[in-house]
């Protein structure tokens, strides 16, 4: 969208206010950091694979649970989020966010690579981590305790998601996919859309047309006939009012309002994938390599819930019918050059396209249009959004080797044999647009029996129709280094190390909404048919009808927003006697954040603020030091070859996010909530504990124990606010403090023990039980209850997993069942009981065929239990959805 006055100089106002704190952004881009994790793999696709990276477990200084490529192909999870679930702890919320250790998204960080990147959600800073297909990943590590080298905004844990870097020797796959959900098969909702829609992109039709934007310009950000007639009487005078009523009415044509809701066939849903890799081997120890992958993938599913009102659910509720078209594009491309083990750089660039293709109807009551009165409402929506996300990153690992120091003349300082230096470069942006979002609103004559709707007329109202768009834009930019000197010391070994990270990030969000309509009760009781034909272009013209079209609202939901984040940290790390190890280690951090209501339709004074002292208000600025400490026992031969007890002690912080430090208010697409961001708002701070069991045997066999305790001062929490009727609002506020504390269980053990029968079986799965309370405080209103478990977390979660893989190696198979306990939705006010996710048991099964070294064949069976999704108040239940079967078929060629 572009207005009058451009949006790059409302950014540059930003981006002064935080140089105002002494950081000036030479460009409007964003942020990053690249801690490295050691590698540890929870499970392969053959047990005995598991003996690969016990060392690498062992000799991490951090509590950390990893899945790497092999596993998530073998469970058969197609994105990040699902894939996760798996990990102890770990739960997922909305298919996309997820939850470690009973804290929400907000509680932690995802990484690519190390670097961070922006989020295309709309609502929320975090990464859905459904957007990232598993096709390019080397592996994901879950940090879930703290060390100086990762950024302080840490509690729940930190995800760092590793793509794929160059083959050591030439690859070409082609995998080809189908997958339908038994419950969506069938007819679909759907509307006209664009040519493009099978590439996840609008081809124009549903953008905001030049017609309208120049209008907008024009009037000065107003279409009510007054101010048009205003605007074209400052030449002769000689305009009525009627004059400008047609102009208006002649506007509203150039709405798209060919959006008729219909039934149609779905088509098939499907995926292709390939990728292409080589390495070259040159003189002289070189090598350069690269690495090309694409995915594509479309599909089809339905949804049917129903909310309903806790005090009256029979006469009071909402049942929705949506159907959702989803096509998913990823291109990546990494170069890498090597030289011998001392040297590495390497490139990796990646696109994803996320698109979402909404329609849905529904009908609902409320309590002032109950069932009993046979009167009701039908909205018809749809809801076209494309997520980008464009990353580029560039990064270098070199150590001081004997090879290297004999280049450089160093030959005689053996001792820095073991220096490392890597360093990183990362640029990103995201771009989420939704073109013509619309909600139109007709009022129903229902059978107070059955429900079912017998008429519909348009509602009557200047605004029965609405027309919203929407861009989001993300740019962050960021760089660092690390070193890394190991020493012999004759009381041990001591490795140091130490850091520097810079970023920096902005973001727009921008709202136009229309609204179009007629209060004219008798044209709107006699406004009978499909939208199209109710708002067709005669009908809009004709004055008698009383059309009208007007800009929604005073824009309050657009806003800037730009941070920087510079950063340094230090670690000394001892091994004393091969049985205690040491870890000390601070980080310092200079953050800078601000974010400001933005109208960019004010053609007269400021779009921003003009108030210094309001304007210097929205600005947040703290530096400050992060302290943790580990300590680990070692001790071979205690009931397994390989024994750890880690205890873990940090501090650390949870800052809100971009959008909910500004005053301005969005709507949850999840909750259907109106959320109230809070200029007054500060970060939370965080004091960790953990203490971790390992035992690791010779077999490939591990178990492990955790218990961990987290107290946190000023928590970031949503609360319900007050509302008209049954809609629902939620506002971010700080509360008083909260503690969540529990016990994490993992596994993994072959079942040869039992006879020689069972040799191909073994089982593999992970528990976690916990507790959370949190003190609502002052700044709630009126909440039901002042004291409550944190919202998302579940009491327990468990993953079990019972595998085959056969002798000769042609097949494999896994059963993997998920189910997590009661979880707080959202806390209640005024008496209203609080909400809570029901727990949902899930069972997958994946089997996998190898007829060739080069053929592979998987065949996946998804959520076989078929259960509901619910939420009750009280066990009365207030939402219920069904998600359905899955059922999936790939084949792949691997060469």
């Amino acid at each position: 969208m572009t207005y009058k006055i451009k949006l790059l100089s409302a950014q540059i106002i930003a981006a002064s206010l935080l140089g105002m704190s002494g950081s000036v952004f030479a460009q409007m881009k964003s942020i990053a950091d690249e801690p490295v994790l050691e590698e540890v793999i929870t499970f392969a696709k053959l047990k005995s694979a598991a003996d690969d990276v016990i060392v690498e477990r062992l000799e991490s200084d951090v509590v950390a649970d990893i899945i790497d490529a092999e596993t998530i192909g073998r469970i058969g999870d197609s994105t990040v989020a699902s894939a996760l679930r798996r990990v102890p702890g770990v739960t997922l919320v909305d298919d996309k966010f997820v939850f470690i250790r009973g804290l929400g998204e907000r509680y932690s960080n995802s990484l690519l690579n190390g670097a961070v990147i922006p989020s295309p959600d709309l609502t929320r800073n975090v990464i859905p981590l459904d957007i990232f297909p598993t096709s390019i990943l080397k592996s994901i590590a879950v940090k879930k305790s703290y060390s100086a080298e990762m950024p302080a905004a840490f509690s729940g844990g930190l995800i760092d998601i590793r793509t794929r870097s160059i083959p050591d020797q030439f690859m070409f796959t082609v995998e080809v996919g189908y997958k339908q959900n038994i419950d969506s098969r069938g007819d679909v909702l759907s509307y006209r859309g664009g040519s493009d829609d099978s590439l996840g992109t609008d081809d124009g039709t549903r953008s905001l047309s030049g017609e309208l934007i120049s209008a907008v310009n024009m009037y000065g950000g107003s279409l009510s006939p007054i101010d048009i007639l205003n605007r074209i009487n400052l030449g002769d005078g000689t305009k009525t009012l009627a004059d400008a009523e047609a102009i208006n009415r002649n506007l509203a044509l150039h709405l798209n309002r060919n959006v008729d809701i219909s039934e149609q066939s779905d088509d098939l849903s499907g995926s292709i994938e390939s990728n292409i890799g080589n390495n070259f081997y040159l003189d002289n120890g070189m090598e350069v390599g690269f690495m090309l992958g694409g995915v594509y993938g479309s599909e089809w599913a339905n949804k049917d819930s129903i909310d309903r009102s806790y005090g009256d659910p029979e006469d009071i509720f909402a049942a929705k019918k949506e159907s959702t078209y989803s096509v998913n594009m990823t291109g990546n491309a990494s170069f890498g050059w090597r030289w011998y083990d001392d040297h590495r750089i390497e490139t990796t660039s990646i696109f994803l396209r996320n698109t979402d293709d909404k329609a849905s109807i529904t009908d609902s009551h409320t309590s002032s249009f109950p069932l009993s009165d046979g009167q009701g409402f039908r909205q018809y929506k749809t809801r076209f959004e494309e997520r980008n996300l464009t990353v580029n990153q560039i990064r270098g690992f070199h150590r001081f080797g004997g090879i290297t120091r004999d280049l450089i003349g160093f030959e005689k300082f053996d001792w820095l044999d073991e220096l490392t230096f890597d360093w990183f470069y990362s640029d990103a942006m995201s771009r989420t647009d939704i073109p013509n979002q619309t909600n139109i609103l007709f009022k129903t004559a229902v059978d107070s029996d059955s429900a079912e709707v017998s008429a519909q007329n348009l509602q009557a109202s200047a605004s029965a129709a609405d027309f919203r768009f929407t861009d989001l834009n993300d740019d962050v930019e960021s760089y660092g280094y690390d070193f890394k000197l190991p020493l012999m010391m004759s009381f041990g070994d001591l490795t140091l190390t130490g850091g520097y990270r810079y970023s920096q990030k902005t973001r727009s969000y921008e709202q136009l909404q229309f609204g179009l309509g007629t209060d004219d009760t008798a044209v709107a009781q006699s406004a009978i048919g499909t939208v199209s034909e109710i708002f067709s272009d005669a009908n809009i013209v004709d004055a008698d009808n009383g059309f009208n079209v007007a800009v929604i609202g005073s824009n309050g939901e657009s806003y800037l927003a730009a941070l920087t984040n510079t950063s340094a940290y230090g670690t000394i790390d001892l091994l004393y006697d091969e049985t205690w190890r040491l870890m000390l280690g601070a980080r310092w951090e200079d953050y800078n954040q601000v974010g400001i209501p933005w109208n960019p339709l004010k053609f007269e004074g400021c779009q921003i603020s003009c108030n210094e002292t309001t304007l210097m208000n929205s600005v947040f600025k703290e530096d400050d030091f992060y302290p943790s400490v580990s300590v680990t026992y070692i001790k071979p031969d205690f009931w397994a070859e390989d024994f750890q007890l880690r205890f873990g002690y940090s501090e650390t912080l949870v800052r809100p996010d971009l959008r909910e430090i500004t005053p301005s208010s969005y709507l949850d697409p999840i909750t259907g909530a109106r959320v109230s961001g809070n200029a007054n708002v500060i970060p939370a701070t965080v004091t960790n504990y953990d203490l971790r069991a390992e035992w690791f045997f010779s077999d490939g066999d591990n178990f492990t124990a955790s218990l961990f305790y987290k107290d946190i001062q000023n928590p970031v929490e949503f609360f319900e606010a007050a509302a008209f009727e049954e809609a629902l609002a939620t506002e971010i506020v700080n509360a008083e403090s909260s503690t969540v504390y529990g016990l994490e269980l993992e596994w993994l053990k072959g079942l040869g023990f039992i006879s020689s029968d069972f040799e191909s079986l073994f089982v593999a799965g992970n528990m976690t039980v916990l507790d959370s309370e949190l003190t609502a405080g002052e700044f709630a209103d009126a909440p039901t209850n002042a004291t409550r478990p944190m919202a998302g977390a579940s009491d327990y979660a468990l993953n079990f997993q019972l595998g085959y893989d056969s002798e000769d190696g042609k097949h494999s198979a896994m059963l993997i069942y998920n189910v997590f306990g009661e979880r707080l939705y959202f806390a209640g006010r005024n008496g209203s009981p609080d909400a809570y996710e029901q727990p949902f048991n899930s069972l997958d099964a994946t089997y996998f065929f190898y007829p060739t070294e080069q053929f592979t064949v998987k065949f996946k069976l998804k959520n076989l239990l078929d259960e509901k999704i619910e939420i009750t108040q009280n066990a009365v239940v207030t939402h219920e959805e069904q998600p359905g079967t899955m059922v999936a078929l790939d084949v792949k060629w691997s060469f």
